[in-house]
Parts: structure tokens; C-alpha cells; sequence
């Protein structure tokens, strides 16, 4: 969605600026699950955002619109900075992010952006647990197990080897369980579950 929106301001004469951090592709990138990248400017921390664009304004730069793509990393004072720009610049701003980690604790900056954001919108492309239904919270694995402890932020993918970090997105009922798609193919294996009869 939000290549989408770059895409459509930029066909019409507009030129964004495009904020980030932490992509799961390389830092200063804005990538899709679908291949598709652009550059970004990595939003680090402690970064003053609306310094940045008043700096880009200040020598020339034209900024119609700014894009942030995994708002839910920045600092709250970072998303203070946002809201700023919306008033002091008079540029509208598109964050992206999800809003709770694999604990099903807010983010900072998701808490943040929620408390000051115009308008909140679920995306239209809902995710799917591997049950089927509706998936409203992201769970870690790690060597495939799924856990609920360790630092808030740490990235890692849902195409990752089953050695390393990986999220998968769960239902409600699916994150209570621990149970991950992979959980779910073990028990469904399980002599217990399905029984195997030769013959």
C-alpha cells in the first residue's frame, strides 16, 4: 500500500519523501513481499524527522507528501515529529505498521501514532492464520518454536530458515495456543491425532 500511494503521487508530478527503518530487505529500502523495492531514508533512532525535511525544503528540495513504513519502530517523539509535519509543513503524512509485537504489547510508536493520528485504518488485505481465519497478532519463532519473551524488536521474516528468527501471523485463539502452522502439521502427524494402519 504504501509503494501504492508513492506510485500514484509520483505518476501525477508529486514528489514523497519515503521514511523506514528496519526493512526485512536492507536498511534505507522500502520493500514488498511481492519483489518489489525503493529507496528510503532510514529513519534511525534518535533522527529528527521534521528537522530532516525542513532542512530538504530549506536548500531546495520539493516534498509533496512523506510515506513511514514500520512506524510502529519509531520513537513516540519521533511520531510527535510526524504530526508536526502534518501541521507546521502542511504535508500529508501515510505511516505503515503494525501495532502490537509478538507479546501482543503496543509498540511505543504504534501507542503513539494511534494517540495522534487523524484517521486509523485496517488495511484492506487481511492477513490469514494458517486455520483460515482472520490473523490479528504476529508471533515469533525461533527454531521454529514459537516464543513469547525477548527484546521487543527484533527483525526477521516469515520466509526465514527454521533456524533463525521468523514471524508468523496467528489468530487470537492460535496465538493463545502457541499453536504455528508448523505446530499444527507435528500434531497432525502425531499417531495420536491420525492414526496409521497399514494395509
Amino acid at each position: 500500500m504504501a509503494l501504492q500511494i508513492g506510485h500514484n503521487r509520483s505518476a501525477r508530478g508529486l514528489q514523497g519523501v519515503i521514511f523506514t527503518r528496519d526493512d526485512r530487505a536492507e536498511e534505507g529500502t522500502l520493500s514488498s513481499r511481492l519483489g518489489l523495492v525503493t529507496e528510503a531514508v532510514e529513519a534511525a533512532p534518535g533522527m529528527d524527522l521534521y528537522g530532516y525535511l525542513v532542512e530538504q525544503m530549506t536548500y531546495g528540495g520539493k516534498v509533496d507528501y512523506v510515506i513511514v513504513d514500520e512506524a510502529q519502530f519509531l520513537a513516540p517523539d519521533q511520531i510527535d515529529q510526524l504530526a508536526r509535519i502534518v501541521d507546521d509543513l502542511s504535508l500529508d503524512v501515510f505511516a505503515f505498521g503494525i501495532t502490537t509485537d509478538f507479546r501482543t504489547k503496543l509498540f511505543p510508536g504504534s501507542q503513539r501514532l494511534i494517540e495522534l493520528a487523524d484517521r486509523v485504518e485496517t488495511l484492506q488485505v487481511e492477513a490469514m492464520c494458517w486455520c483460515g481465519a482472520r490473523a490479528t497478532h504476529n508471533a515469533r519463532t525461533v527454531g521454529g518454536e514459537m516464543v513469547v519473551e525477548g527484546e521487543q524488536v527484533v527483525v526477521g521474516d516469515v520466509d526465514m530458515a527454521t533456524e533463525e528468527v521468523g514471524y508468523e501471523v496467528l489468530c487470537r485463539r492460535h496465538h493463545r495456543k502457541r499453536m504455528t502452522s508448523a505446530a499444527a502439521r507435528a500434531a497432525a502427524l502425531s499417531p495420536d491425532v491420525l492414526p496409521v494402519t497399514s494395509g
